[in-house]
């Protein structure tokens, strides 16, 4: 099966969020999506999708080939497979066949990960001894950087390429991809291709994972570790690698992950291995969880851990982060102005979990139709999905919070009086997970026009009537329009 149409548009307009000026000499591209051909196919002739590889050495030079067909020195890319699982997927595979360097040998530049750096629609010849009429490539190219230290043995694919050759910046073929390369600014390089899941609960304590005791075939056999492990082809980003990771090894899909850090650790060989640390918050119950390596999962307080065998890095990662970060009300540090009668407020009973208060804009327009927002596909929560203007109540009101998010968000102005309570849905994504309250407040008028102020949360803003809503809808958001439209103030979804 080809990459989804819909998988393409939105990397597309991502792109031209970050490249408006682009839109009109993409015209051409923005035509075929709207056309009902395949357009990952090669044999789409009318023009199809290409995906190139642009990778820099720790010298900033540019990875170019020759490529046999053309004569022309060029980046590694060329059609996208029924297998691909991405647009930057399809360019490693490229990469790697044309030229035998792995994908484990670069890392996406940062900011980067699933949008491309350069577009470019360019004529391909003809050639009738293939049967392939004149057509044209749409070629998105993605940026890699090789990692530092790096030799990656050259395996060049005979039939197709000719040899390869490192470039300066100054002389990379294409002029658009020049310019942009030029004015991109030097990236830290992001050598970690590790990621682990520091998993806590609200009652303080560390989901901990026992490793099988098979000395020289695993790393630290019979230890208590973190979850996680390398990232893999599929994997855009390190946060890519580490939700692979909990879901193959335990069946665990966590809603927030946040970066912690980078910690070193030491393999078998006596190497320094970087691993990204991803924090997590999850309430449930590890025997339930379907455990595919190691030998269990349980949860541990950070008092407890000089009982187990654990490596002294993991104790110390925990500890920090337990010194570091407020769990729980039973357990949380006194806050900064706190009065002593503050600190003297008991533990809330046992059990209790803390639910988590978004805010969602029902922006409606005199015709009925209502806002969406069709959300990054590297977003952390519904890639890919549409999704009411919405965020998480900071230390403010529920319509504070509103009128700030919708003014980040999408530049829009209300005011607090044109702000009416349409529903709340109290909803959950599985058992275990964090519960959250959506309060849903409905605005008829405003001030501006909704723009893409937040690109890489949000790739594009529509109308859409609320009675014939996209199938890729956030599932509880279609809960509650549904709950609205019947003239329910209250639902709730993901509850057993």
């Amino acid at each position: 099966m080809s990459l989804s149409h819909h998988h393409i548009r939105t990397t597309v307009e991502t792109y031209l969020a970050r490249q408006p000026d682009e839109r009109p000499q993409l015209g051409g591209l923005l035509d075929a999506l709207d056309r009902p051909t395949d357009i990952a196919s090669r044999s789409t002739f009318t023009g199809h999708i290409t995906c190139g590889a642009i990778v820099v050495d720790q010298l900033g030079r540019v990875l170019h080939v020759l490529h046999l067909a053309s004569g022309k020195v060029l980046p590694p890319g060329g059609h996208t497979q029924p297998a691909d699982e991405s647009l930057a997927a399809a360019a490693l595979r490229e990469l790697h066949e044309e030229t035998g360097i792995p994908p484990q040998a670069v890392t996406p530049w940062p900011g980067y990960e699933t949008v491309p750096l350069d577009i470019d629609i360019h004529d391909i010849d003809a050639r009738p001894g293939k049967g392939e009429p004149g057509h044209v490539h749409f070629d998105l190219r993605f940026l890699f950087r090789l990692h530092t230290g790096t030799e990656p043995e050259v395996v060049l694919q005979e039939e197709e390429v000719g040899g390869i050759e490192w470039r300066p910046v100054d002389r990379v073929t294409s002029p658009s991809l020049r310019n942009k390369l030029i004015k991109l600014t030097p990236a830290v390089e992001p050598a970690t291709a590790n990621a682990s899941a520091l998993i806590y609960n609200d009652r303080g304590e560390y989901l901990l994972h026992l490793r099988d005791y098979f000395p020289g075939q695993i790393w630290e056999p019979g230890m208590w570790s973190l979850l996680g492990g390398g990232r893999e082809l599929q994997d855009a980003t390190l946060k890519h690698t580490v939700r692979r990771e909990l879901a193959e090894e335990a069946g665990l899909h966590i809603a927030d992950l946040t970066p912690f850090g980078i910690e070193e650790a030491t393999d078998d060989a006596g190497a320094t291995v970087p691993i990204a640390i991803y924090a997590g918050r999850w309430n449930g119950d590890p025997r339930e969880l379907r455990l595919t390596e190691g030998v269990m999962l349980a949860w541990f307080a950070p008092d407890d851990l000089h009982r187990l065998r654990i490596a002294p890095t993991t104790s110390d990662l925990v500890r920090r982060h337990a010194a570091s970060h407020t769990v729980g009300t039973s357990c949380a540090s006194p806050r900064i102005g706190a009065s002593p009668k503050d600190e003297r407020r008991p533990a809330a009973p046992h059990g209790t979990v803390p639910n988590v208060i978004g805010v969602h804009l029902y922006l409606e327009r005199p015709d009925g139709t209502v806002l969406f927002g069709l959300r990054h596909p590297d977003s952390e929560f519904a890639p890919s999905t549409w999704h009411l203007l919405a965020g998480h109540c900071e230390r403010e009101s529920a319509t504070t919070c509103l009128i700030r998010e919708a003014q980040e968000e999408a530049g829009l102005l209300i005011q607090p009086q044109d702000i009416e309570l349409v529903h709340v849905i109290h909803h959950i994504d599985q058992a275990g997970d964090q519960p959250r309250m959506g309060v849903v407040f409905r605005v008829q008028t405003w001030t501006g026009e909704p723009e893409l102020r937040e690109p890489n949360k949000c790739t594009q803003w529509k109308f859409w009537d609320p009675t014939a809503l996209p199938e890729d809808l956030v599932p509880y958001t279609r809960v509650a329009i549904e709950g609205i439209l019947a003239d329910r103030l209250y639902s709730e979804a993901g509850w057993a």
